[in-house]
């Protein structure tokens, strides 16, 4: 009998000044919701015009491609008739990537093409000196080859590559000072509007040209291979970043359209979510009104 007072005194109690109300938890989540989907739609027009702008500088970068390739071919056209004989194991590195990130593994990819070409230890010496060309792959190797990074360049390639662009790099690297045997450049090959690959373009130094046996065989001025090997590095180097830029535009489209899309598989979930807590938040409302009106 005490039993049933003491629980009809606390049944009769009235509640507790600023309790929540039952659906109070259920009305934050819904409001968390709405900020979450308000932001998730923001970034989905962000990735959206990205995209947009990305495709249009991708069809640019495509056309330069294509001009700038006939470079490459020309260089190729020279070493297969002046094969060197032995070039030796130090090689310069010239790695091609960017400035800019947003685009994938693009950066990644030459990163580990180097690391691959260092590991082969028949053919590459341990002391090779690396030059890098753009911050995202300098900040990638300085951690992994520290010691065989000697200079890198950046602001390079924020717009399509220019012959100039070239120039000027391989006026840096001629006067650096660095002893090398042969130069190999990384960088990317693009092979379709998705996908890309890793590749490397060997360019002979000066004094590997003048002991090729196709050089030997005629009487010219030590100028004429001086020249010739300035202007093949620059060539190379041009024919690397236009193709290199092609590819990150490419990638940054396709890494820009994957945004978008699951951005908008989070808004549909997101909104399913939502409106299944508002139905729930209405039932319960309504559950309330019909149980207080029946218990008058």
């Amino acid at each position: 009998m005490l039993a049933r007072r003491t629980l009809g005194r606390i049944a009769s109690q009235p509640k507790a000044l600023g309790a929540a109300p039952t659906n109070a938890r259920n009305m934050a989540t819904l409001r968390e919701i709405e900020l979450r989907l308000k932001s998730v739609r923001n970034i989905e027009k962000i990735t959206k015009s990205m995209k947009m702008i990305a495709s249009t500088k991708m069809n640019k970068a495509q056309r330069a491609m294509q001009a700038g390739k006939e470079y490459g071919l020309a260089n190729s056209e020279i070493f297969q008739h002046a094969p060197a004989e032995d070039a030796g194991k130090r090689t310069l590195f010239i790695v091609v990537s960017s400035d800019k990130g947003l685009c994938g593994g693009i950066h990644s990819s030459v990163t580990k093409a180097t690391r691959r070409a260092f590991a082969e230890k028949e053919t590459v010496a341990e002391d090779s000196p690396v030059m890098v060309i753009g911050d995202k792959s300098k900040a990638q190797l300085a951690r992994v080859l520290p010691k065989n990074l000697v200079m890198s360049f950046n602001q390079i390639g924020r717009d399509i590559p220019t012959f100039a662009d070239a120039a000027g790099v391989a006026d840096l690297i001629l006067t650096s000072g660095v002893q090398y045997d042969k130069i190999a450049i990384v960088y990317n090959k693009f092979v379709s509007a998705i996908s890309y690959e890793p590749a490397i373009i060997e360019v002979e130094s000066e004094a590997v040209l003048k002991e090729s046996p196709g050089f030997k065989a005629y009487e010219m001025e030590d100028d004429v291979t001086r020249d010739l090997s300035e202007f093949s590095l620059a060539n190379a180097i041009y024919a690397a970043l236009v193709e290199a830029h092609a590819c990150e535009q490419s990638a940054r489209r396709n890494a820009m359209d994957n945004a978008s899309k699951n951005a908008g598989d989070m808004i549909n979930r997101l909104t399913l979510q939502y409106n299944r807590g508002r139905q729930a938040a209405i039932t319960n409302e309504l559950v309330d009104i019909i149980t207080g009106a029946s218990a008058l």
